[in-house]
């Protein structure tokens, strides 16, 4: 099979790979996944093979209030796929903005990244937040430690990038043309600047470590079959 036939074929089984059937999207994202290997493709060969036309928005439910590890970690996401991330705390959404499968897969990275560092920081406060803590130490050593795994994850995210762009060369200036076309549909969009923050030093540093031990490679890649999509407009 000549290259362009493979590529139609990992496209179409890409989209199938975002249908509701868990089953269905989990054999086409594997498949996918097979034939980039079989065929030392890349995703970048996939998108490089059209030159696309619009950006995507992808909602995911988030909070009405982001804390402030939150804001990183969807800030950090993005930059690491090529997107861009709005929060509308009227409804507590988070828009992801992106162009092809960069905005589905920072999607998938966000979810996954969230739920992963919740669980770690609960185990983490199970085993150090004593019931002798008062509540405000509580809050400030699992603050500290969400601020200090996501650290960690955003630094590494920045790495994986260097080591393997997301967007061939000459696409760039086409997506990020796209993707301010997108926001500018959306309205006025408000800045937050982050304040300084107190934090725990040893929460912040058991948190470090522990970002270093999430598997980034659950949320790199688009062909992972465990991939969970939001709205989609």
């Amino acid at each position: 099979m000549q290259t362009p036939a493979i590529i139609e074929k990992i496209k179409k089984l890409l989209a199938l790979a975002n249908s509701s059937n868990e089953h269905e999207a989990a054999l086409a994202a594997g498949h996918a996944q097979r034939l980039l290997s079989e065929h030392n493709l890349a995703m970048a060969d996939i998108e490089a093979s059209h030159r696309p036309d619009r950006a995507d928005k992808v909602e995911t439910t988030a909070a009405k209030s982001l804390p402030k590890w939150l804001r990183h970690l969807s800030a950090g996401v993005s930059s690491a796929f090529d997107c861009q991330a709005v929060h509308h705390p009227a409804t507590g959404k988070l828009t992801f903005i992106g162009v092809g499968a960069d905005v589905q897969v920072a999607v998938y990275t966000f979810t996954y990244l969230d739920r992963t560092v919740r669980k770690l920081c609960s185990s983490y406060m199970k085993r150090h937040a004593t019931g002798t803590i008062a509540n405000r130490h509580r809050e400030l050593m699992r603050h500290s430690y969400y601020l200090g795994a996501v650290s960690t994850i955003t630094t590494r995210l920045r790495e994986q990038k260097v080591l393997t762009p997301v967007t061939p060369g000459a696409l760039v200036p086409v997506k990020e043309g796209l993707i301010r076309q997108a926001m500018n549909e959306i309205g006025n969009i408000r800045t937050r600047h982050s304040r300084r923050s107190y934090i725990n030093s040893n929460a912040y540093s058991c948190g470090q470590t522990d970002g270093g031990t999430i598997g980034l490679h659950h949320g790199v890649t688009v062909s992972d079959s465990r991939q969970r999509l939001g709205h989609r407009s």
